[in-house]
C-alpha cells in the first residue's frame, strides 16, 4: 500500500475499516468505490474540524427583537446535518435572551453557514436530488442520490425539494418581471466574443400537454392544455471535418409558462434581455401564423429591437413553400426586401409583410 494510507488519521476505526477495504479490493470498480467511501470519511472529518475551529471564535450576539437586551450564551449544543458526503455533526454556541422573552434560540454559527433552524439537509445534497428529479421519477432519483452520497433519502424528501425549489425559482423570477417593469434591466449571460457576433434566434409556439384531471389524483379523463414555448439561441456556424460549413445552436434557451400570451411575452423578453438582445447584430424570429404569436412580437419585439432579417435558409425555405400555396403576385413581393419580415398564415396561404423600422 501506499504511505499515503500512512498519514491518514490512524486512529480512525472507520477510515482503518475503509482502508483495509481498499486493500482487499481487486477489480478495478471496487477499488474505486473503497477508495471513494474513503474519501468521504476524510471530507467529513476535514468539515467537522473546520466547524469545530470556527465554534471556538468569540461570538458576537445580536439583540433581542422584543426587548432590545444582549443575548447570552447559553453554551454549546450540537448540532447535524446530512450533507453530500454524509451526516456531519459539529457543536456551537446558541443565546436566548436574558430577560426570558419568548424569541426561539439563536446560533450565530448557523446563520453564518446558511443552515436554517430545524434544517436537516444540506443545500448542495438539495440540489442534487432536485437535478435528479428533472430526469427521473422521485423514487429513482432518491436511489441515485443514494448511491452519490451514501446516505437514504425517501422520494417524499426528494419531492418536498423540488417543491421548495420552485417556490424559490417563481419568488426570484417575479422580483425578476417586477424589476424588468421598473426599467431594471437584468445582468446578461456572459457570452463569447463570437458568438457575441452572431444572429440571436428567437421564436414561440403552443404544444398541448396531458393533465390529470384533480391533482394528485391518477384517476379521470385526461385533460389537455396548451404550454406556451418561448425559445431563444445564438445561429453559429461550424466547419465539418469535410470542410463543409453548417449552421450550430449556441446557448440554448428555454422559456414556458401554462397562462396566456401575456404571461410568456414578458418571460420571452426578461430572457431576451439575459441572452443579448440589445447588442445582437441580428435578431431573428420564426414562428408560424398563430396570431397570438405575432401579437406578441409586434406588441413587445418590434418596439425594442432596431433591425430584423430571416437568414437565406429560413428566406429560401419561405419561397419554396410560396411555390406551393402562395400565387405568383404574392410570391414576386417576397423578394422586396431583406428588411421585411414576413407572415405566412399556414391555414389559408395569405402572405402579409411589414417593413421593421
Amino acid at each position: 500500500m501506499l504511505c499515503l494510507s500512512d498519514s491518514i488519521c490512524d486512529e480512525d476505526p472507520l477510515v482503518q475499516h475503509w482502508l483495509c477495504t481498499v486493500e482487499e479490493a481487486r477489480t478495478l470498480p471496487e477499488l474505486v468505490l473503497a477508495v471513494w467511501s474513503v474519501a468521504r470519511v476524510l471530507a467529513i472529518r476535514l468539515v467537522e474540524s473546520v466547524l469545530a475551529e470556527r465554534a471556538r471564535r468569540p461570538t458576537l450576539w445580536p439583540r433581542c427583537p422584543q426587548c432590545g437586551a444582549c443575548v447570552r450564551s447559553k453554551g454549546f449544543v450540537g448540532r447535524q446535518v446530512i450533507s453530500l458526503v454524509g451526516p456531519i455533526r459539529w457543536q456551537r454556541r446558541v443565546g436566548r435572551c436574558p430577560q426570558g422573552c419568548e424569541t426561539p434560540q439563536v446560533a450565530p454559527l448557523d446563520d453564518a453557514l446558511g443552515v436554517q433552524p430545524h434544517q436537516r439537509t444540506s443545500a448542495e445534497l438539495q440540489s442534487l436530488g432536485c437535478a435528479f428529479a428533472v430526469f427521473v421519477p422521485f423514487a429513482t432519483a432518491a436511489t441515485l442520490l443514494g448511491w452519490a452520497s451514501g446516505v437514504a433519502v425517501s422520494p417524499r424528501a426528494v419531492w418536498d425539494w423540488v417543491q421548495a425549489a420552485g417556490q424559490r425559482a417563481m419568488e426570484q423570477l417575479h422580483e425578476q418581471l417586477q424589476g424588468v417593469a421598473e426599467g431594471h434591466l437584468p445582468t446578461a449571460e456572459p457570452l463569447a466574443a463570437d458568438l457575441a457576433a452572431t444572429p440571436l434566434l428567437m421564436g414561440a409556439d403552443g404544444v398541448m400537454v396531458p393533465f390529470r384531471p384533480v391533482g394528485g389524483q391518477p384517476r379521470g379523463k385526461t385533460a389537455w392544455h396548451e404550454i406556451k414555448v418561448g425559445v431563444l439561441a445564438r445561429l453559429g456556424r461550424h466547419r465539418t471535418r469535410t470542410g463543409a460549413l453548417v449552421a450550430r445552436l449556441h446557448q440554448r434557451r428555454l422559456v414556458a409558462v401554462f397562462g396566456k400570451s401575456e404571461a410568456l411575452q414578458e418571460r420571452l423578453w426578461l430572457e431576451a434581455l439575459r441572452q443579448g438582445i440589445r447588442s445582437a447584430p441580428q435578431v431573428v424570429w420564426l414562428s408560424d401564423g398563430a396570431r397570438g404569436l405575432w401579437g406578441l412580437f409586434e406588441e413587445c419585439f418590434t418596439l425594442k429591437i432596431d433591425t430584423m432579417c430571416l437568414e437565406d435558409i429560413y428566406r429560401q425555405k419561405l419561397m419554396r413553400f410560396s411555390q406551393l400555396t402562395i400565387g405568383s403576385k404574392d410570391r414576386d413581393c417576397l423578394k422586396t426586401g431583406p428588411e421585411a419580415c414576413w407572415q405566412v398564415d399556414t391555414f389559408s396561404g395569405h402572405l402579409t409583410g411589414a417593413q421593421l423600422p
